[in-house]
């Protein structure tokens, strides 16, 4: 089973992939790098010099972005860039690096959308995200496709990836006894691992916790964890490679000449060969992590309190840089300059292998380190995960129906503790793949409509005096 579903992963995401890139590179270059040039703007909306809490919505632009963060600065940048290093050596951080440069553009033109046609769920609630711009934009001939991005973000947005490493890390770090680490029961001629089980109720509980308190409770947690989750890693990461400050400038090197050669790669050939299967693993890993085109910082920042679309678009070009060109390179480069990823045996590994590196490079105190990190992490990706899940079935259901969402998606979490991580990630590949089709679609048919915003929008702070 888990070949097969693989196989249904690898087979989906060869066209996926050239439309997130070649659809990156066409807003890229389309845009004229307009936004861009007002990457400091950007920061000055974050920083909140333009919010407005009368304007329509319900969380600030910081809480959105920090929603935003919540879930792609997950366990995807400890696990997914693990997985992506043990099997595509360095030169899978470059196509990540790639990825996320044109993901900005992506995040600027969808989740602008996201604002300018925002609409009504069934309690007359302004929100955001693909579906609302399919609906209020594109009308019923493409209504399909807003159907299809709320049915994958469904099963997409559950929370089984994030549990699964995370579990894995507290079993790995956290419990020293093998007795303890492979006790297991038997449920329904299933074999479940105690220490697992007992770790994914816990989870469920601190979850159940912020998630039942809707966006706004999820909104303040994320503004508060999110800042320190990443303060945290970049110094734990900064003493590894200050630790190895000899290797940093030769793996810098090999991150650019093996994106060309290959010759780390040991997964299976794609595009014609591994070079091709190279770039799909890192673009793949790099769409896990920072969701550009998959939809889901449309959703979040579609929820933000403002009356200025592009400020949205500015604010959610931020969440592909910080989540990979930053906190993804940390993880990768932890990984290549303490040498755990050339170890045999580590192919394929997720958090384990990082977990290798900070222990390898802080004995003693840095699996620690990268267990509360992680921890981090994870959590904060359970809340947020479970609004955009609650937002898609709302759109197809209503809002009341939607509710008991919340408690199947808490349910998951015990699912995703004790299963298997190669199902966990092909799963979840599978519909992140889908969820793309509708976002990038209508993106392109609008994308002159947010040229002209954009346009309007910093004609008139140039008049205001505020670029």
């Amino acid at each position: 089973m888990n070949e097969l579903i693989s196989d249904i992963a690898t087979g989906v995401w060869t066209p996926i992939l050239f439309l997130l890139i070649l659809g990156g590179v066409f807003f890229f270059i389309y845009s004229r790098f307009i936004h861009y040039k007002y990457f400091f703007h950007s920061i000055a909306i974050l920083k909140g010099k333009f919010h407005n809490p009368n304007d329509p919505g319900q969380i600030s632009p910081y809480e959105a972005l920090s929603t935003a963060l919540a879930s792609t600065v997950g366990m995807g940048n400890i696990a997914g860039v693990a997985a992506a290093i043990s099997i595509g050596g360095p030169g899978a951080l470059f196509w990540m690096w790639v990825t996320a440069f044109v993901g900005m553009s992506t995040n600027f033109f969808t989740s602008t959308l996201s604002v300018m046609y925002r609409g009504k769920d069934s309690n007359g609630i302004i929100q955001g995200g693909p579906m609302y711009v399919i609906r209020e934009a594109l009308g019923k001939p493409f209504y399909p496709l807003a159907v299809l991005f709320c049915l994958c973000a469904m099963i997409g947005c559950l929370p089984i990836f994030q549990a699964n490493q995370l579990t894995q890390a507290i079993v790995d770090i956290g419990i020293d006894s093998p007795e303890m680490k492979s006790a297991s029961f038997s449920l329904a001629g299933i074999e479940v691992n105690i220490a697992k089980f007992i770790i994914g109720i816990v989870l469920t509980i601190i979850s159940g916790i912020v998630i039942i308190g809707g966006i706004q409770r999820i909104g303040v947690w994320a503004g508060k964890m999110v800042p320190l989750m990443i303060v945290i890693y970049f110094f734990s990461v900064l003493a590894i490679l200050l630790i190895n400050f000899d290797k940093v400038p030769h793996y810098f090197a090999l991150i650019i000449t093996d994106a060309f050669a290959a010759t780390n790669y040991h997964g299976s050939p794609a595009l014609g060969g591994m070079l091709g299967g190279l770039i799909v693993t890192g673009v793949r890993r790099a769409s896990f992590s920072n969701e550009a085109g998959i939809g889901t910082a449309p959703m979040a920042l579609g929820a933000s309190q403002s009356s200025e679309p592009i400020r949205e678009g500015l604010v959610s070009m931020l969440s592909p840089a910080i989540d990979t060109l930053l906190v993804c390179s940390l993880t990768a480069l932890a990984i290549l300059v303490t040498g755990v990823w050339d170890v045999e045996g580590t192919r394929g590994l997720g958090v384990t292998l990082t977990a290798n590196a900070f222990n390898a490079a802080m004995p003693g105190i840095g699996k620690y380190l990268l267990l509360l990190c992680a921890f981090f992490f994870a959590i904060t990706s359970l809340f947020s995960y479970s609004y955009y899940g609650n937002k898609a079935l709302s759109f197809l259901v209503g809002v009341k129906a939607a509710r008991y969402y919340d408690y199947f998606y808490l349910g998951t979490i015990i699912f995703g503790a004790i299963v298997s991580m190669n199902l966990v990630i092909n799963i979840i590949d599978i519909a992140y793949a889908l969820m793309a089709i509708p976002t990038m679609v209508s993106g392109f048919i609008l994308a002159p409509r947010v040229l002209v915003e954009a346009r309007s929008y910093f004609k008139r702070m140039k008049a205001e005096g505020n670029l």
